[in-house]
């Protein structure tokens, strides 16, 4: 009984830690996916006027899993030429706590680049 009360602390403190780590490697997943389906957008949006926009949008709902007010997407840059690339990047904050204790926290960033069509 002893060993399990001193054990116990430390196996809960590294379960919450595999829980924060697998909940921040799930917005990874979704971050690297929302910008996937802009840069998929982006591509095949070469004649669109509000083409901007529609990528922008494309990432946001690809990335329903996050908070839309902490997602930060930026305009596609590309020079919209058939051939050239298109690159889509965006950006999530995340932090890892335990025990109320913030560990770590930072940035999650993505980018992805695809030839527009």
């Amino acid at each position: 009984m002893t060993e399990f009360a001193l054990v116990l602390p430390v196996l809960a403190l590294i379960l919450f830690a595999v829980i924060q780590f697998g909940i921040v490697f799930n917005n990874y997943i979704t971050l690297t996916d929302a910008t996937r389906a802009g840069a998929r957008k982006a591509a095949v949006s070469r004649q669109d006027p509000n083409r901007n926009s529609a990528v922008m949008s494309a990432v946001r709902s690809s990335a329903s899993d996050l908070t839309s007010s902490k997602l930060s997407v930026s305009p596609p840059s590309s020079t919209w030429a058939p051939g050239a690339d298109v690159t889509v990047t965006a950006s999530y904050p995340y932090s890892i706590s335990l025990l109320g204790f913030a560990v770590k926290s930072g940035q999650l960033s993505s980018t992805t680049t695809e030839r527009v069509e």
